[in-house]
């Protein structure tokens, strides 16, 4: 269902943007926000061991990379994606995907790990996650980061159902953190046969529109690649092309090696610049507990959520089968705003701030998941000026297992 496009393979951009939540680049800057704020923390030395070396920045790729394994399955140690220099990981990297094979049987006992990535929330009015049940399940992205919390605190067994071992946890979280904090995989709109926007959770029955992803976008104005994007669809608009719109533009003539080595300088300044910077409001109360945060964090995304498609005029709307479900689809056409702002420049803005959330939230996460409960105690502001060590954190009490 929904998608993801974060590698950090040069020869390989191209085809994972074309096919892929946040999109590469977007997860790694989470990633490398992260990796910068706990550099020579104990959270860090434990990360690093479980992880066998591997960045966070490039961790934060794997959890979409995997998806290739779809297609042949995961029993082909040659094919795309392995990771042959951290053979461990890899293997559990495949025992997880066997666990999670992908379906659309919404009835299945075994759950697809592509359901990990998101939540599909009614948007048409305000509302919570805790709300209503209509695009939530036990296996959305709001349980799935608990799932992983409580595996790394040893709430949960390693030798569990879904074969999330304690790297694969760090691995997951890395990108699930950065999927939350996409409108998208958080809000939906859905659709009565009339093609009216209806709520779900109000007794009014709709199909879904997957986050966006099966309605095409009409910009009225955006980059040059924004604009020439004719197969442009909303919700890889979000993933892609919202965070791309934070790096400089570049010619569509330049070769695609150069234009992977300026995307990399551009997205090095990016990252250095988000953890010198704190941002605003990323801290949650203290009386909120650790397997509270993903939920709270929903809260937080869904009236963006409610407002990216607000901002837009849904048109052709009409029933489309994929494979063996029905969903809404039509076309999504950019509306006047009243803040005289263009969609594009708005969604960009709006992935920035959340990027920058996203990456100092996970450093904060990783250390009050991995520091026993016992010894965790209130750390220090980080001053922005300078390159920070730890987040402050806050004890809390041990999630429970969703």
């Amino acid at each position: 269902m929904k998608k993801s496009i974060l590698v950090s393979l040069g020869a390989i951009v191209l085809f994972v943007c074309s096919s892929l939540a946040y999109g590469p680049t977007g997860h790694e800057i989470v990633g490398g926000i992260a990796d910068k704020l706990l550099a020579n923390t104990p959270t860090a030395a434990r990360v690093n061991a479980l992880i066998d070396g591997m960045t966070l920045e490039k961790a934060a790729v794997i959890p979409d990379e995997i998806k290739s394994w779809d297609k042949n399955g995961a029993d082909d140690p040659s094919g795309f994606p392995h990771y042959s220099d951290h053979p461990k990981i890899d293997n559990q990297l495949r025992d997880f995907w066997r666990a999670n094979q992908p379906t659309h049987d919404l009835n299945s006992a075994v759950p697809s790990h592509h359901w990990f990535h998101y939540t599909d929330v009614p948007v048409l009015n305000a509302a919570k996650y805790s709300d209503g049940k209509t695009g939530r399940s036990k296996w959305d992205i709001v349980h799935m980061i608990n799932y992983c919390i409580a595996v790394l605190q040893g709430e949960t067994l390693e030798n569990n159902p879904r074969k999330i071992t304690k790297p694969v946890a760090v691995i997951l979280l890395a990108h699930y953190v950065g999927d939350i904090h996409q409108p998208l995989h958080v809000g939906a709109e859905y659709f009565d046969e009339a093609g009216h926007a209806v709520d779900p959770d109000k007794g009014t029955a709709g199909l879904g529109d997957e986050g966006g992803n099966t309605f095409a976008l009409h910009l009225k104005a955006g980059t040059p690649e924004e604009m020439t994007h004719r197969a442009l669809k909303l919700h890889p608009f979000w993933d892609n092309e919202a965070v791309m719109a934070n790096l400089p533009s570049l010619p569509f003539t330049m070769s695609k090696e150069e234009r992977y080595e300026r995307t990399e300088r551009a997205k090095r300044r990016l990252i250095d610049r988000f953890t010198r910077e704190e941002p605003t409001n990323w801290r949650l109360p203290r009386n909120v507990a650790l397997k509270n945060y993903a939920e709270v964090w929903a809260d937080e995304i869904l009236p963006i959520a409610r407002e990216a498609h607000e901002r837009l005029r849904f048109t052709n709307v009409h029933a489309q089968h994929e494979e063996n479900r029905v969903v809404a689809a039509g076309v999504a056409r950019e509306k006047s705003s009243p803040d005289h702002v263009a969609y594009a420049d708005w969604a960009a803005k709006i992935v920035r701030e959340e990027l920058h959330k996203a990456g100092w939230r996970l450093a904060d996460l990783l250390k009050q998941a991995l520091t026993s409960t016992i010894t965790n105690a209130t750390s220090a502001p980080i001053p922005p000026e300078v390159t920070p060590a730890e987040p402050n954190t806050q004890a809390e009490t041990q999630p429970s297992h969703p």
